[in-house]
């Protein structure tokens, strides 16, 4: 029985351990700014926190459905999953690996200009020696594999949602308690007097367009959630991620919703939010959980590309080993995003990240959720028939008590 107790034990931490790198992946730059939450929700008005639970739930189970058919089928590559998606029409992965480069490129742009932003505003910090050291602590947690990926990104993904709940319940709390805030209860029945449901629409197209970018990280998940191996672990992992996703970024949506009278159009909405608050305890942890989401966010999302590029035949030639290799493809995605990182946060969240949304709809979102939930449902119930055929052929006897389920018996 403790053998027993162990394993389920076990079971259970991995799946909490790959949920909360789904979760890492998520609080990234543009999370911890503010600035993702601004554009997406908060300009919704009273619809924003509710849109916000939506979207964590279109995101998770769309997670879901793709390790789900990558570790079903014992795939070895994101082209294999997409292909798998796509079949039996051929070429449409190619779609994904270009909405993936330039999604890699936006995401960790957003990282290198939020550290660049937030970092020089807080502590003075040379623009460029933030991004130096930033970019190698990301550099040195990718290069090493899958297991330290999730490992590290486990223990920030906590921290992370310890100050989330902290810094934005403090925010809460002291809405309408300083000239400019006012009650994120308030700010809704406000907008919801003045709008109604007007801003429907465009709710709905927000909460498939932001959860259609984040699925950048799906290249991530599927490598560090290959220990999933059962339909049920798949769904335990991604419940844990969507409880951790929804109850942080609801509670950044309900503060801000408050503070919009004092951040304005300033790229930093909760630094600036955190100023106004007077403490300087809350500004410093607010620094503290910033750096562990740009850190967070940049593994998640650089381990994907390095994954996929360091075990390509041209590299191996180059280099017989898989850290030499995972670092040169690391550099070089974090030395093109700093060139991207240019154009500037809000641009490349409202722009970047939007336009690459719209695709993910189409090619990411809506596939796994209908083709890829039939699929995955249906092998699953030939995979079962099939593993109960080859117990009757070891044990005839069975046979004549066997009736197929007529869902099974309907393949």
């Amino acid at each position: 029985m403790a053998n027993i107790s162990s394993i389920k034990a076990a079971s259970l931490s991995m799946c909490f351990s790959v949920g909360a790198v789904l979760f890492s992946s998520h609080a990234g730059g543009g999370f911890a700014t503010g600035n993702q939450e601004n554009v997406y929700f908060v300009s919704l008005g009273w619809l924003g926190p509710i849109t916000a639970i939506i979207t964590m739930l279109l995101f998770t189970l769309t997670i879901k459905e793709a390790m789900n058919m990558y570790n079903s089928r014992h795939l070895t590559s994101y082209r294999q999953l997409f292909q798998n998606l796509y079949s039996p029409f051929k070429g449409i992965e190619y779609l994904f690996e270009a909405f993936f480069y330039i999604m890699v490129l936006m995401a960790v742009s957003a990282t290198i200009s939020g550290a660049a932003s937030a970092i020089n505003a807080q502590t003075g910090l040379n623009y460029y020696t933030g991004i130096g050291v930033v970019g190698a602590i990301i550099f040195f947690l990718t290069i090493f594999g899958a297991g330290l990926v999730r490992r590290a990104t486990t223990y920030m993904g906590i921290a992370i949602l310890a100050m989330v709940i902290m810094i934005f319940s403090v925010g809460i709390y002291m809405g309408g308690s300083i000239e400019g805030t006012q009650f994120f209860t308030a700010a809704m029945a406000q907008d919801f007097a003045a709008n109604g449901f007007s801003k429907l629409p465009t709710a709905i197209l927000h909460a498939f367009t932001y959860s259609g970018f984040q699925c950048v990280v799906i290249p991530t998940m599927i490598v560090v959630g290959t220990p999933l191996v059962t339909r049920k672990n798949c769904a335990t992992s991604m419940w844990f991620s969507f409880a951790m996703n929804a109850i942080a970024l609801t509670l950044a949506v309900c503060m801000l919703l408050g503070w919009t009278g004092i951040y304005g159009k300033s790229p930093l909405p909760t630094l600036t939010s955190c100023k106004a608050m007077g403490m300087s305890w809350l500004t410093i942890a607010y620094s503290a959980f910033l750096l562990l989401c740009l850190i967070s966010t940049g593994v998640t999302t650089v381990f994907g590309f390095t994954a996929r590029f360091s075990e390509t035949k041209c590299l191996k030639k180059v280099s017989h080993n898989a850290v030499t290799r995972s670092a040169i493809v690391t550099l070089f995605i974090i030395i093109a995003s700093m060139t991207v990182s240019v154009a500037g946060l809000t641009n490349i969240i409202k722009y970047g990240y939007g336009y690459c949304g719209y695709l993910a709809i189409a090619i990411i979102i809506v596939p796994f959720l209908t083709v890829g939930y039939y699929k995955n449902k249906r092998y699953a119930s030939d995979s079962e028939y099939r593993a109960r055929i080859d117990a009757m052929n070891e044990n005839p006897e069975a046979a004549q008590a066997f009736q197929p389920t007529a869902e099974v018996a309907g393949h």
